[in-house]
């Protein structure tokens, strides 16, 4: 036998999205606090937003600058991460080709 699919009034649906919307707390974290799934919860926060009259932006301009610098410097690390990565392989191969029986 099946389990049986949970039901959840409009109210609570509402409750729930007003959550994430006024709180200014992340889905996934709502989500998981009240037990509902994420993309569950990400539908409801949509539909809430598009009956507001005037919906608060998801993410204000001085948090989008900061995201696309966070992201900015993430691509850059990455990039060294890579390039350390290839060295460190490079070094270790030439150190044992380089490597004589006495010194073993």
């Amino acid at each position: 036998m099946g389990a049986s699919r949970r039901k959840f009034t409009p109210q609570y649906r509402r409750d729930a999205a007003r959550l994430v919307i006024d709180s200014g707390r992340t889905i996934r974290a709502v989500a998981d606090e009240i037990g509902v799934g994420e993309q569950l919860l990400g539908r409801w926060v949509a539909a809430e937003r598009a009956r507001m009259d005037d919906p608060p932006p998801a993410v204000d301009i001085d948090e989008r600058a900061e995201l696309e610098r966070l992201r900015a410097e993430n691509a850059q690390l990455r990039m060294d991460r890579e390039f350390l990565k290839k060295a460190a392989a490079f070094f270790v191969a030439e150190n044992a080709s380089n490597q004589t029986p006495r010194s073993q």
